[in-house]
């Protein structure tokens, strides 16, 4: 990648980028406040800004009690939420030393100068626990996001109450109805059955037994690996919509719908329109074991089609280590493909859908074997960083078994325990025809220094059209990366709304077209690893200022078009106000 410019440093600090003022919303070719010839003439140390001048003052903790207690290993991700309906996106991080810790999940508030406020007293979110992943939505369509959160041993979900500025979350779990005694993993909401109201998918990994002793090949104790436990099925619960007491209740519909059906170890998870019908599939990837895609029915049920869809195994027909899931059209074909992360030992895989509803494990032919370093990758993402118009792909890793050598680079742990798990993060960029190529020399903010990371969340943080990064990590702080590519193209987001339910649509298609162009984005904000990402849709436009039009598949399988305009804004798009399109 000789000449390419870097595109992600970490977030700057109020000394360098004014937190006391907002970023101007620039057009294309814009970049932040340090741009890449500051960072080229004093070196990529000076970019790694003290990530406590953002407010932001957490670092992950893990249970202390012992070393190789497997959930240790698993967590924890991130949830991006509005939840005081300003328009900006708050941060929620979630820890995993025990539900009797002092360390607790936090809540910031991120403000119009694009700081963050420590706002977790007295919000109800501030639990502790084996804390895992996230999901956000509007379960009582109140035009409030509530929040989902699961944990090592059970789940908890929290309806926002909030009523200004201040946070204030009201636990609901048991009156809800929602329970899991498992340990669940990655988690989302979607409307499966198509009746306006949010449901719940939680996915569960295995049937830990702490006891259990496991070693590495030279009989020093080690993480136990999936195949040690039986796998958990995922659970799924139907929201029964609005009830005669203001509450909100879930009906579990696991064993009704199919999912009992077929348990596994899962861990990523993504619900889109798989097969063409408008109706909201659900994938699961699953570690050690082949992946499950659900085909919805249309009638409350579930039929598992990972095996005769391409999604279960890889090329060479194993299932291997699958982690954190990503999804997007890679080749421009208007046809989603899905990004799945693996082991060291094993290698990432890309799947191409090729025709509609079927897919062929296509990495090798993508350069993706070349391009991609080994790594064990959790959190991954296919976004378009640089607004050319194409997505890149951009992973975060971390071993769960020691390596025989540790990282030539110093990794900065509170324990020194972690030090040969730690690997860097990657990215890879889109050439334009869906090969991919290393970006990682010349990104040394985001992929030079090694960790344990787990959780990937993107979103555009300040409003500039740029996407910008939040990596967990075990052991340590949260990293965050601001993109400040100098010569990013033109850029629209999108957020789309159904005014009759108060929220935005999860599981809308919002297709764009732009000339010959056709591209397509999900609203859907439940994608990576143990993740809740930004839930509007990002089109970077390259350098056409302009774009034609944009038609929308809303979650019940209504469509509308919308008439085209101007290039470098974010926009919103609310059911009712487009052109009818034929089904």
């Amino acid at each position: 990648m000789v000449g390419k410019p870097s595109y992600f440093v970490l977030l700057c600090a109020a000394a360098l980028c004014g937190c006391s003022e907002p970023p101007s919303k620039s057009g294309a070719g814009k970049a932040a406040s340090v741009n890449q010839q500051d960072a080229a003439q004093e070196g990529p140390a000076t970019i790694f800004i003290d990530w406590q001048e953002l407010g932001v003052d957490f670092v992950h903790h893990v249970n202390e009690d012992d070393n190789y207690f497997m959930p240790r290993t698993i967590g924890s991700g991130v949830a991006l939420l509005d939840f005081n309906g300003d328009g900006l996106l708050d941060l929620y991080l979630i820890q995993n030393a025990g539900s009797e810790s002092k360390q607790t999940n936090r809540l910031y508030r991120l403000g119009a100068n694009h700081c963050y406020t420590d706002v977790s007293d007295d919000s109800g979110l501030n639990v502790a626990g084996f804390g895992m992943g996230a999901a956000v939505g509007d379960i009582n369509n109140d035009g409030r996001v509530d929040l989902f959160l699961t944990e090592y041993g059970r789940v908890r979900l929290f309806r926002n109450r909030s009523a200004g500025a201040a946070p204030a979350f009201e636990d609901v779990t048991a009156s809800a109805g929602v329970e899991n005694p498992f340990w669940g993993t990655s988690t989302a909401f979607l409307d499966f059955d198509r009746d306006g109201w949010l449901d719940l998918v939680i996915v569960n990994y295995v049937n830990y037994d702490p006891s259990r002793w496991c070693a590495d090949g030279s009989s020093r104790q080690e993480f136990c690996g999936p195949d040690a436990f039986p796998g958990r099925m995922a659970k799924l619960y139907r929201n029964l919509g609005a009830q005669a007491d203001d509450q909100v209740r879930f009906e579990d519909v696991t064993v009704t719908s199919g999912l009992a059906a077929a348990p596994g170890p899962g861990l990523g998870i993504f619900c889109a329109d798989f097969d063409g019908d408008r109706w909201p599939d659900m994938f699961i990837a699953n570690d050690g074991q082949p992946n499950h895609l659900w085909i919805n029915q249309r009638n409350g049920r579930f039929v598992e089609e990972g095996i005769s869809r391409g999604l279960a195994y890889n090329a060479m027909g194993k299932a291997e280590a699958n982690m954190g899931v990503a999804v997007g059209d890679v080749d421009g074909d208007n046809l989603f493909d899905l990004y799945v992360t693996h082991l060291t030992e094993e290698t990432h895989t890309l799947w191409r859908q090729e025709p509609r509803g079927y897919f062929l494990d296509r990495t090798a032919a993508s350069q993706l074997i070349g391009a991609a370093a080994r790594s064990t990758g959790f959190g991954t993402a296919m976004a378009d960083v640089d607004n050319d118009g194409d997505l890149d792909l951009m992973l975060v890793n971390g071993r769960v078994t020691r390596a025989a050598k540790p990282p030539a680079a110093p990794a900065k742990f509170a324990n020194d325990f972690w030090l040969p798990y730690a690997e860097p993060n990657q990215l890879l960029l889109n050439t334009g025809d869906g090969h991919f190529e290393n970006a990682a020399p010349s990104n040394p903010a985001y992929c030079r220094d090694p960790a344990v990371s787990r959780g990937l969340a993107v979103a555009d943080l300040n409003d500039d059209g740029g996407l910008d990064l939040i990596v967990t990590r075990v052991d340590q702080p949260p990293g965050i990366y601001r993109n400040v590519h100098p010569s990013r193209g033109h850029w629209l987001l999108v957020r789309v709304v159904d005014p009759q339910l108060h929220r935005d649509a999860y599981g809308a298609e919002v297709t764009l077209r732009q000339g010959q162009k056709v591209v397509t984005r999900h609203a859907n904000p439940g994608y990576s690893f143990l993740c809740s990402n930004d839930p509007r849709c990002h089109f970077g436009l390259g350098d056409v200022a302009k774009y034609e039009s944009i038609e929308v598949v809303w979650p019940d399988g209504v469509a509308e078009a919308f008439s085209g305009g101007d290039a470098n804004r974010s926009i919103t798009l609310e059911r009712g106000a487009g052109r009818p399109l034929e089904p």
